[in-house]
Formats: C-alpha cells, structure tokens, sequence
C-alpha cells in the first residue's frame, strides 16, 4: 500500500516540477552558464520548498496552510520583486562559460534563491492540498504514514525531473560559444523579468477578491 503512496508522490512531483516557468528558465540559464551541478542545485531548491508545501497539505497542517493563503498578497509582491531583480541580473550578466559559481556560496545562492522563490508561490499548497485530498491523504492521523510517503515520493519526483533537465541542458551547453550564451543571458533576463511582473499584476485581481 506505501509503495503505492511513493510511486504516486513521484509522479506528482515530477509533474508539477516539470512545466516550465521561472524556476525552470533559471536552472536552464544557471546550467548553460555554469554547469550541470549549478543547475541541478537551483531545482533541489524548488524541489526542497514543493516537499514542505506538500508535507503540510499532507500532514493537514490547515493553520500554516491558512496563514500562508491569507498573506498571498505580501508573498506575490516580495516573489514578484525577487524575478524581476533575478531577471534584471541575468540581462545584464555579461557572457560566461565555465564553473563561475559551482562550488561554496555560489551552489548555496542557486539553492536558496528557487527554495525562496517556490516557497513565496501560496497557489503550490493549494495545488497540493487538491491532489492530497483526492488521494485520501492527511484527512486523518492513521494517514500519516502514508502522507509521509508521498512527500518523500514528491521530493525524489521533483529532484528526478531537475537531474533530467540540468542533465540535458548540460550536455546542449557545451556547443554553446560566448555569443550565444549573450542571447541566453538576454533572453532568459527577459523571460524571468515577464514572469515576475505577471506575478505583480496578480495582485491587482487579489486585491479585487478581497473587496
């Protein structure tokens, strides 16, 4: 029965890991210009912050839960600042190739920037909370077992998909010349800079809902 709890919190983390936004074009730009472990580290962030959201759906923590919800305003304005200060360093980063941070504070940097920008996203612990509920999970104690299978099973689900990415990523960055990485920087800057200003302009229908 567990087993099945685990291969299903895999998947579940694969899958909502997988599509690509912020996060995504981040490990794709971190690992294009400073390797796979750069790149693999940011996702273990993000997979780290998907674990706790899914532990408290899990583990029917409503308080926390409800008190995240409650201040998704504040938690989508300091997200939405954060991308558009990440993508306005990334367009001005200038061309690099090569482990520029892939050890020490930089690997630490990568890791708390996704952890701290997946963490300021309330719409994941809804997200969660849904699929949980369906599954049966975390409704009652005697499920608390079977909850603490699953997150572990979402974590690996996660990880397993930013291996993959930063994997393929990698390998495609090495044909890479310094022009091309310029684009990268560019691109990606532009990409990370929309996303975070769609995260500010969430707030204005927020703000409606709660009149």
């Amino acid at each position: 029965m567990e087993i099945n709890f685990f291969l299903r919190g895999i998947i579940i983390g694969f899958s909502i890991a997988a599509p690509v936004g912020p996060i995504g074009i981040l490990c794709i730009r971190r690992t294009l210009a400073e390797g796979t472990p750069s790149g693999f580290i940011s996702g273990l962030g993000a997979a780290t912050a998907d674990a706790i959201y899914g532990s408290i759906a899990g583990f029917g923590l409503t308080l926390i839960s409800n008190i995240l919800i409650s201040q998704q305003v504040w938690l989508r304005l300091i997200g939405g600042v954060f991308l558009c200060y990440l993508g306005l360093k990334t367009f001005l980063a200038g061309p690099s190739k090569g482990a520029v941070s892939t050890k020490g504070n930089g690997l630490i940097s990568h890791y708390v920037s996704t952890f701290f920008l997946t963490l300021t996203n309330p719409i994941t612990i809804l997200s969660f909370a849904a699929i949980f509920a369906g599954l049966g999970v975390g409704s009652a104690s005697r499920n608390y077992s079977s909850a603490g299978v699953l997150v572990l099973g979402v974590f690996i689900g996660s990880a397993l998909w930013w291996l993959i990415l930063s994997g393929g990523v990698g390998k495609l960055g090495k044909k890479f010349n310094l022009q091309e990485f310029w684009w990268v920087n560019k691109i990606s800057g532009v990409i990370i800079m929309i996303f975070g200003l769609i995260a500010l302009l969430s707030l204005i229908s927020v703000k409606f809902k709660g009149f």
